[in-house]
């Protein structure tokens, strides 16, 4: 191809969810930014997040804070990660305050820090039980207003383009089939997950882990993939879709987990890790597929007001969440393994830069703590934003050969995707890939 025939810009961004659209408003408004989504702008999982947000309160709590993540990830973690993001966090809390995002108040109108799984102390910011979604339809709002940033809905990154180790943009296909291409000078990835590839999961069915799979075909170095988080509590239905999450912090407000005996059978706040094995535990004890879980500290309308979006789900099923005994099972949830990053959000290959879930800086080690997530997000997007616009070093266009018309069809490209990641998985962990990838009921 031609050069005249790619679309050019500063900076593409792969994804709308917060790490993408935090690290688009962090970039001088003076960068022409792009950002592609694979659908809509609103169907990430950002907005699926309900706990909330992990702030470091004040500075007689770091080394708690600190210590529970590293608790948390089996001391996997990059401690230095942990000690950005934490250190980190304050400011971008107080930015996020600026820019309007709304965190819910106690009576005298200071912050409501609630208590999750393997927290030693109250330290999580929250918006009822959306948070995500208060978070990142905030910075949606204000990204649409910036006349630097254009946003294309319904475009897949089906490709980098490469050379010599140095990223000069992507292939793209959109809603139509139609292909074409992007230059740029630094590309940021901010894709998710894989949660698309598992039958259950608490993820959008269209994160299907895009940026892995170019990385392991362009030999971009990953980390950990085979470290998967398996959330404890999702809404038990034989439903096919997406499963609902039952937020841990229903278990930090006091709720309980139950066996088919209606016995209680583990500690609620342990990592979720920890959870997830009990419950799996307790199911091939009593021959179910799922345990319960229930709410009793809390009246009806307390948990509608705290948790509205959950007590609606729970009702529609038929179940009042604070009377009846709720089933849950696990299912897919988060990735702590990824492309692999530093703390700048570099990629082992020149120009391409990983975000969010995609990236895996070593924050989360094994197992994610819980409301890290929305966290590093933000911290390590804005770090990844502030690299990119300190580099004021001309980039020469060097595009390697293009031929758009032999790139295979959606379907015959996501099966190989889809068996490049789970290959990898089960190279690392054959263990993990036995247990939750390798049945027709999972995966």
């Amino acid at each position: 191809m031609d050069i005249k025939d790619f679309i050019k810009t500063d900076v593409v961004i792969v994804g709308s969810g917060v790490a993408g659209l935090f690290a688009a408003l962090c970039l001088p408004d003076t960068t022409d930014v792009l950002v592609i989504t694979k659908e809509n702008l609103k169907e990430c999982d950002s907005y699926l997040a309900q706990g909330g947000v992990c702030v470091l309160k004040d500075i007689d709590d770091f080394n708690c804070y600190f210590e529970d993540t590293m608790k948390a990830g089996h001391y996997e973690n990059n401690p230095e990660s942990v000690r950005v993001m934490i250190e980190s966090s304050t400011d971008v809390i107080s930015t996020l305050v600026e820019l309007g995002v709304k965190f819910d108040t106690d009576d005298d109108g200071d912050f409501d820090y609630t208590r999750e799984g393997a927290h030693r102390r109250n330290r999580i910011l929250h918006h009822k039980d959306e948070t995500g979604k208060e978070i990142t339809a905030t910075l949606l709002r204000i990204a649409k207003k910036r006349e630097n940033i254009t946003f294309v809905t319904q475009t897949t990154m089906i490709d980098f383009i490469e050379k010599d180790n140095v990223c000069q943009g992507i292939v793209c296909e959109d809603e139509y089939g139609e292909m074409g291409a992007i230059i740029a000078k630094d590309i940021i990835l901010a894709t998710g997950g894989i949660g698309g590839l598992f039958l259950n999961s608490t993820n959008y069915p269209h994160i299907t882990g895009d940026s892995f799979a170019l990385s392991l075909k362009h030999g971009v170095e990953l980390q950990d993939m085979n470290y998967i988080q398996i959330h404890p509590t999702t809404l038990y239905s034989k439903k096919k879709g997406r499963r609902f999450l039952i937020s841990e912090s229903v278990r930090g407000e006091g709720a309980i987990l139950l066996n088919e005996k209606g016995e209680r059978f583990t500690d609620e706040l342990q990592p979720r890790d920890v959870v997830t094995n009990a419950i799996v535990e307790e199911m091939a004890k009593f021959g179910t597929d799922h345990v319960y879980i229930t709410l009793p500290n809390m009246s009806s309308q307390e948990a509608k007001e705290r948790f509205p979006n959950i007590y609606e789900a729970c009702m529609d099923e038929g179940y009042d969440i604070t009377k009846d005994k709720v089933p849950v099972t696990p299912a897919q949830h988060y990735m702590m393994g990824g492309v692999k990053t530093d703390i700048n959000g570099k990629t082992s290959m020149e120009h391409l830069y990983a975000v969010g879930e995609t990236a895996c800086n070593g924050v989360h080690g094994k197992n994610r703590l819980a409301s890290n997530s929305l966290l590093e997000s933000l911290v390590f997007s804005k770090r990844a934003a502030m690299l990119i616009a300190k580099d004021t070093q001309d980039k020469p266009i060097d595009l390697p050969d293009i031929d758009l018309k032999s790139y295979p069809e959606k379907s015959v490209r996501e099966k190989e995707f889809k068996k490049l990641i789970m290959d990898d998985i089960k190279g690392r962990d054959r263990e993990f890939y036995d247990k939750w990838c390798n049945n027709e009921n999972q995966c």
